[in-house]
């Protein structure tokens, strides 16, 4: 059976070979080689020396002066895995080559590159499990990442590739940290401003930790003993389903007071063109609430809660405590001590998603101990659960049931008192009233509407010094450590328990060459293992904390702008150009693809520390992104996600091979709106296929071809000789084009120039569908026409578009190397206009007959042409014509006797 198997898998490949709609294993790799030989794709700073002969100077001229106006369109770089690409990975890619692509047309200095997010835990991972350097494995991901996309022909300057693991990027990535190292948050100024600022007004050294953006902190979070890391909120669940231990516990960390812009982080999305979810997200995601603390006393201990609803308080029948709040065990009864500290064991083991779970059974254990309602002086339950978080506000919540879900389950789940605080409307049902009403049981609140109420309960503790006006945010610090080897050191030393940055010189600090990859399970991580490493002076050791994956997805986009740059992270004048300083835009990056994944934190994180870099004058926007797409999910073709356990995963090299790069890259962009998700469909890519053999034989002689596809099977050594020996079709001729053949391809300009720019790249393809029918139909294809046709095709199905274009304009083929750069057609719907008119002609008001006419026709001729009409003639034999009515190009009415 296998050898058999083996058999049929050859005949596929034969008869493949032989029975091509069109030859795309020769044009591809023909054309990708012309590229790449050729660096067409190249992008040139401003400033920077124009090579004579490059397609890009051709085009603009050796010192173009202004320089092209720039468009920089960005792809969300890959995490180069060892499984390569699906079929899915290559839809946004594709979405961004084609605006790339038309651009370039379009007339603009185009900056389109890839790079690699390569830190990480899974490299570690394989790492720890096979004894490789995850440097090693990196590599060979990246190189096949790197091969499968040039086989898909996208426009990328390679010579821009970044990689987050390269020492000079790594040195840029600790750079950047040792800025926010180096800075604090100004809140007169509302910017970052250097802590030397701090030290010459005088501030100690406590002082200005305390203000530092990156500093350290002990913190609850998610550890794995096994992983010997830390893990974010979105890891936990991935991990534990492969089997490891996820458990909360308080660890020191280096944190990011991400904090400190969450005002700014919510208030400049409004200039952004991004979709209204993703900023609904980020906005969700920060959390701004408006609001109180309130001071309650726990024997003689004082704890402050937050609320938005300051206004219940007479309705706070007891108090929660997040499990890991830090008066617990101060304030836990004996008797309460074990249930308390098993409990305690138990939310641990629970991420903050899990514990935070709507639908959950709430779970809870009393302490023994009560507090001391400021506005009544009644004494409530004092309570830990899992569903206070002590990363949210302050750790302890009052607890009002008659109007909070969560309150409300969880007093009824344990019996304690709802006291109902806010009436609700007539109309309401339920148990639990959640919104806007009227004060009662409230003492000197009663019988105020809820805004008043919140005024005035606001105002009485703050004159009572209980409490205080407060916004809040949901957003905590960014905890920035990874105890990790596989990720980039931090460039900071310890000596006598204080911290400090290494001198920028030192700069980068790559990791040490470890052997032994494996946690140590303990907080310090692997790098500890590294002694001599660790040891920076008599006195001083170095961190052994490594930062997380997102460091270096926060700044890529810049170092592409000056990737090679030794100096700089980049060159200031490089990034005002590419970033679009002066162009009244808050963002730079002119579009920016990739998957909801990435919607709040890689999105968050970025916009932080570009806002960080600002205010410092190192970039010339307050935004990295301007316009966001999300692109849709490609599903297998059972409908469910692309899983190798699931076994429906499509590599897009087994489509390549069969079909070709142009099919694979139209037919994703065939499927349907960008933006929606959709499942994959072999017969489609059949079907787009077909359509690119109708291309094929629209411009070549098909007799010609037919012999050429034989001959492949006699003298493969001669392919590419043959094929660029093979004859154009004998209707192609160097003639002037007819009125429907302009209108035919001025509509199919003006739909795909539209439809590009709108996004909308499956409407455009049929357009150009609609046109290859109508062309196949032509005596006389004129050159002028496919030619134009050929540059529309360019950005979709590139390689095909290069060969037709080479084939009729060999001159200009020959002196710039590709058609990348050739002028985009212009539009002119004059050619649509319709030049003759379909006029009813009637007899005594009663319809007899139609004539198509000139549209400009004049009345006399209009007359005349009615009256010798057949069915005219029958209607008025025998009769006077008394008048003749003419309207023209609407009507014709002859009155007869």
């Amino acid at each position: 059976m296998i050898a058999l198997a083996g058999v049929f898998h050859t005949m596929r490949g034969l008869m493949s070979s032989i029975r091509k709609q069109y030859p795309f294993n020769l044009i591809e790799s023909k054309w990708q080689s012309v590229w790449e030989e050729g660096r067409v794709f190249r992008t040139f700073n401003p400033g920077e020396p124009l090579p004579e002969s490059h397609p890009f100077t051709l085009r603009h001229g050796s010192a173009p002066n202004p320089f092209p106006e720039k468009f920089y369109v960005l792809d969300m770089f890959p995490y180069p895995s060892g499984a390569g690409l699906h079929v899915g990975h290559p839809e946004g890619y594709t979405a961004t080559d084609i605006l790339a692509r038309y651009k370039r047309a379009r007339g603009y200095s185009v900056l389109h590159p890839m790079g690699w997010d390569a830190f990480g835990l899974p490299a570690e991972q394989h790492a720890i499990k096979t004894g490789t350097h995850p440097r090693i494995k990196t590599r060979e991901n990246v190189d096949n990442f790197r091969r499968q996309l040039k086989q898909l022909g996208f426009s990328y300057d390679w010579e821009r590739e970044v990689n987050t693991t390269d020492p000079d990027y790594v040195r840029w990535t600790q750079w950047i940290f040792l800025q926010l190292y180096k800075s604090y948050f100004d809140e007169e100024t509302g910017r970052a401003r250097p802590v030397s600022e701090l030290e010459e007004r005088g501030w100690t050294r406590e002082q200005i930790d305390g203000v530092r953006l990156a500093y350290v902190s002990e913190v609850p979070v998610n550890w794995s003993p096994d992983l010997g890391t830390v893990l974010a909120n979105e890891e936990v669940e991935e991990w534990q389903e492969k089997g490891h231990i996820v458990e909360r516990r308080p660890l020191r960390q280096w944190m990011l007071r991400i904090t400190r812009y969450a005002q700014r982080l919510i208030d400049e999305l409004d200039g952004l063109d991004w979709p209204d979810s993703i900023k609904m997200l980020q906005r969700n995601w920060i959390g701004r609430s408006e609001g109180a603390e309130v001071d309650f006393s726990i024997d003689g201990h004082k704890v402050t809660v937050y609320t938005t609803r300051p206004d219940t308080l007479f309705g706070a029948t007891y108090m929660v405590l997040s499990p890991e709040h830090p008066l617990v065990n101060a304030i836990t009864t004996s008797k309460q001590l074990e249930a308390v500290r098993n409990y305690q064991t138990e939310a641990s083991r629970k991420s903050d998603l899990d514990r935070t779970e709507l639908a959950k059974d709430k779970t809870g254990v009393f302490t023994g101990s009560h507090a001391v309602n400021p506005v009544n002086g009644s004494k409530i339950p004092v309570w830990i659960a899992d569903y206070v978080l002590m990363s949210y506000g302050t750790g302890a919540i009052m607890a009002v049931p008659a109007h909070d879900d969560r309150d409300y389950e969880f007093a009824r789940k344990f019996d304690i008192p709802v006291i109902e605080v806010v009436t609700a409307p007539d109309s309401f049902e339920g148990q639990c009233f959640t919104g806007n009403g009227t004060a009662v049981n409230s003492d000197f609140l009663n019988g105020l509407p809820t805004p008043q109420a919140k005024e005035k309960i606001i105002e009485w503790l703050e004159g009572k010094s209980l409490g205080r006006r407060r916004v809040n945010f949901k957003l905590r610090d960014w905890l920035f450590s990874r105890q990790r080897y596989w990720g980039e050191p931090f460039p900071i030393v310890w000596e006598d328990g204080r911290h400090s940055a290494i001198p920028e010189s030192e700069l980068p600090l790559l990791q040490p060459e470890l052997e032994d990859f494996k946690p140590t399970g303990s907080p310090e991580g692997p790098l500890a293992k590294a002694t001599e490493w660790l040891r920076y002076s008599e006195k001083a050791t170095r961190e052994t904390n490594t930062m997380p994956q997102w460091a270096g997805s926060c700044w890529y986009y810049l170092r592409y702008i000056d990737p090679k740059n030794g100096r700089a992270f980049v060159d200031p004048a490089a990034e005002k150009f590419w970033m679009g300083e002066g162009s009244g835009k808050p963002g730079g990056v002119d579009l920016y693809i990739g998957g909801t994944e990435h919607a709040v934190l890689h999105l968050l994180y970025a916009r932080f520390w570009h806002k960080v870099l600002h205010d410092l004058g190192f970039v010339s926007t307050p935004e990295p992104f301007q316009k966001l797409v999300n692109q849709g999910l490609i599903l297998g073709e059972d409908g469910r996600k692309m899983s190798k356990s699931i076994g429906n995963v499509v590599n897009p090299d087994d489509v390549v091979r069969d079909y070709g790069a142009d099919a694979l890259r139209l037919f994703e962009m065939f499927m349907g709106p960008l933006e929606m998700v959709k499942p994959w469909s072999t017969k489609g890519v059949e079907g787009v296929y077909r359509f690119l053999g109708r291309v094929w034989r629209l411009f070549m002689d098909e007799e010609a071809d037919k012999a050429f596809q034989q001959s492949l099977t006699t003298n493969p050594e001669q392919a590419r000789q043959a094929l660029d020996a093979l004859p154009l079709h004998k209707s192609i001729q160097d003639v002037e084009p007819t009125r429907d053949q302009l209108k035919a391809l001025h509509a199919c300009i003006g739909k795909v120039t539209e439809d590009t720019e709108a996004l909308r790249f499956n409407t455009a393809i049929s357009a150009m569908m609609i046109f290859v029918n109508e062309a196949t139909s032509w005596d006389v294809r004129p050159v002028s026409v496919l030619r134009q046709f050929t540059i529309l095709m360019a950005p979709y199905a590139a390689h095909l578009a290069e060969e037709l274009f080479a084939r009729l304009d060999p001159e200009t083929n020959r002196t710039h190397g590709s058609l990348a750069y050739q002028p985009w057609p212009e539009f002119d719907p004059s050619w649509l206009e319709e030049s003759t008119v379909e006029i009813p002609v009637q007899v005594n008001g009663r319809l007899r007959d139609k004539m198509t006419v000139s549209k400009d026709a004049p009345r006399e001729e209009l007359e005349k042409l009615a009256l010798q009409l057949e069915k005219i003639r029958q209607n008025t034999d025998g009769k006077q014509i008394k008048k003749v009515v003419v309207v023209p190009g609407k009507l014709v009415n002859i009155v007869a006797v």
